[in-house]
């Protein structure tokens, strides 16, 4: 479970911005809680709301039971705590869960990783973009009117192979921190 502070989202609730923002299968619980249906997708929506726009994020991993309108269970209240640490961290972001010693590697590796997103230049993205959305390096560049090794300068300066890298640790450490 995703949670943002309600009050503070400056897109709207976050079932919303998850949507315009193009995280699927994102099932909100509330105004500002969304669960996911796997920690590879939960890892997703933590990095599309990190890129657009500093703003705090607890994730809490564990069972959930859905109840109407909102989630309840160790999840939940999790993901509670997480958000109230989270605007304690430089980070903004904070992960708690069923397995804490878990939960507390699955922070660290998104920070790393909240890190790399929100230091990435628009150069960066836009390759980064284009490689997310299938398009070769060769196919990026000319649709950038770049050269390939433009292209390749951009992916190594955003960091791109470091955030595929950590991004399937983020969702197994995820997984461990549920029990």
């Amino acid at each position: 479970m995703v949670r943002v502070p309600a009050d503070r989202s400056p897109a709207g609730p976050l079932a919303e911005l998850l949507h315009v923002l193009g995280s699927p299968g994102a099932l909100p619980v509330g105004e500002d809680a969304a669960v996911f249906a796997d920690p590879a997708a939960t890892v997703d929506a933590v990095l599309r709301l990190v890129r657009h726009g500093p703003r705090t994020v607890g994730v809490g991993a564990g069972p959930l039971t859905l109840g109407p309108g909102r989630g309840a269970g160790p999840a939940a209240l999790a993901a509670a705590g997480a958000l109230v640490s989270a605007g304690r961290r430089p980070a903004r972001l904070a992960v708690r869960g069923a397995q804490p010693a878990d939960a507390l590697d699955a922070q660290a590796v998104l920070a790393a990783l909240a890190a790399l997103v929100v230091r990435r230049s628009a150069a960066a993205w836009a390759a980064v973009d284009l490689l997310v959305a299938g398009r070769t390096q060769a196919a990026a560049a000319a649709e950038l009117g770049v050269s390939r090794q433009a292209v390749g300068q951009r992916l190594t300066a955003g960091s791109w192979e470091l955030e595929c890298d950590l991004r399937p640790t983020a969702a197994r450490l995820l997984a461990r921190a549920e029990g």
